[in-house]
């Protein structure tokens, strides 16, 4: 099932920590490289997480996080920033005990057929170019690439190790 939630007290904080926990182990190092203590960090990454979910990414007017959910368990995730003239895609994630079962591919499919009911849309998002898994679901689902190098919609920053995918969906041609 897919879950829209348009405000921080929608979220579930322990299911969506319990599906970004690989990540936010693997940031501990990049942002606390001196750390001898990896459970404290966790928690300090997990509650910077938070609030940026609350204070920023939520402050924005129509930004959605959506998450696929199965047997009460969140396998998948992604955040939607809304843009001028298209969305920027960030944050797709999938439970580790989750992936290779196509739950990447049901939630991107599913936010689509949300977003066709407001009529033709465009979504921006990057995919790091030696991650062959993300990319052939990318095209699977109907992105192309855009730009060789992709750039960071919320920084600005170029980034010449990830692709910058670009998904088109025009509601006349498809009437």
């Amino acid at each position: 099932m897919l879950i829209a939630l348009k405000s921080y007290q929608e979220i579930d904080p322990r299911k969506l920590m319990d599906l970004y926990r690989e990540g936010n182990e693997e940031n501990i190092d990049y942002f606390y490289p001196d750390c001898k203590d990896r459970a404290k960090a966790l928690k300090e990454m997990e509650a910077s997480f938070l609030e940026y979910i609350e204070k920023e990414f939520f402050a924005e007017p129509g930004n959605v996080y959506y998450v696929l959910e199965k047997d009460d368990v969140w396998v998948s995730t992604l955040r939607l920033y809304v843009r001028d003239g298209y969305y920027y895609l960030e944050a797709l994630e999938t439970d580790p005990n989750y992936r290779k079962r196509g739950y990447v591919s049901e939630i991107l499919l599913a936010v689509f057929e949300e977003l066709k009911k407001d009529g033709s849309f465009i979504v921006r998002d990057s995919v790091n170019k030696k991650n062959v898994a993300s990319l052939a679901t990318h095209k699977k689902c109907g992105f192309e690439i855009e730009q060789q190098d992709a750039v960071n919609d919320l920084t600005g920053e170029v980034n010449p190790k990830s692709y910058g995918m670009i998904y088109r969906w025009n509601a006349e041609q498809s009437a």
